[in-house]
Formats: C-alpha cells, structure tokens, sequence
C-alpha cells in the first residue's frame, strides 16, 4: 500500500508542477514547449487517476496521498515558474513633489526612472508619480528602499508582459 501511495504522490506532484509551470509560460509568452508539457502533464495524469482508481487498495490514504500530491505540485509548479521564467515589473510611486533623496538613491542603483507631475485636485497638493520597470528579483530590495526613504509614499507593483524601447535592471 506504501508504494501504491507513494507513486500516486509523486506523479501527482510532477504533472500538477507541470501543469502550473505550463500555465505560467502561457501568461507570459508564446513557446514551443506548451504542448509538450501539456502532453506530459496528461500523460502523468491519466497513470496517476488510474493508478489510484483501479487498485485493491480499499484504504483513505489513496485520495489523500493523490490530493496531498496535487497540493504538493501546486506549490512547487509556482517554486518553478519564480525560478524560471523571468518577470519584469512596473513600480508606481507616489510621493512627494521633487522627492530628491528618493530620486537620487533610485538612480543610484542604476535604475531609470520616469517622473511625471500630478496634481491632486482635491487639495490643491502636487506630488510626484515615479515609474521604475525592474526585473521581479529586485522588487522586494527597491521596495524596501523606497519604504526606508519615505513612509508614506503610495506604492504599486505590477506585473509586466512587454517592455518595447526602455531601460529595464
């Protein structure tokens, strides 16, 4: 019964990985590879679901280890897709206006900016809209740093498909 678990774990664990790991490619790019791990992913899938619906085996551990093994593969599919597939995100700050120590230490650390100049028309208040594109990995770094240079700036991170004609670290 052990291994009857354990393969019907494990197979689950590789197509659901692959599965996300697919749907995540999907997102962010046309590729080649997507009906290949669409085929493998079925492929694990249907020995999976047969595996554990055909056996002698009259036991809960069954539908647990195949439920387990999907929820297994869901968190490693997403592990993969961080890992693999590059991002780039849109970072939109608000602060105030001509924020220079926040400008300054921004392009200090290579990044470029856009600044554009809004104007509340509620309060009669100007501050600034500062957009950064940078890889994901560096989200969280220049999130801190901006947190760390003004508390009460309003900050946006999105994700971003294409960036055409700009500078992106």
């Amino acid at each position: 019964m052990l291994l009857t678990c354990l393969e019907i774990f494990f197979a689950r664990i590789i197509d659901v990985s692959i599965s996300t790991f697919r749907t995540m490619i999907m997102v962010k790019k046309k590729s080649f590879i997507i009906p290949i791990l669409a085929f493998c992913e079925v492929f694990i899938w249907f020995i999976a679901a047969r595996k554990a619906l055909n056996t002698e085996i009259n036991s809960i551990m069954i539908p647990i280890c195949y439920s387990l093994g999907y929820a297994t593969g869901t968190y490693m599919g997403g592990f993969l897709s961080r890992k693999f597939i590059k991002n780039i995100n849109t970072i939109e700050v608000t602060t105030k206006r001509n924020n220079k120590s926040l400008i300054n230490s921004l392009r200090s650390r290579g990044l470029a900016l856009s600044i554009i100049e809004l104007k509340d028309s509620y309060n009669n208040e100007s501050k600034d809209l500062i957009i950064i594109e940078i890889k994901s990995k560096l989200t969280g770094e220049i999130i801190k740093l901006i947190k760390d240079l003004d508390e009460k700036a309003f900050i946006v991170v999105r994700d971003t498909k294409v960036v055409h004609n700009g500078f992106v670290r």
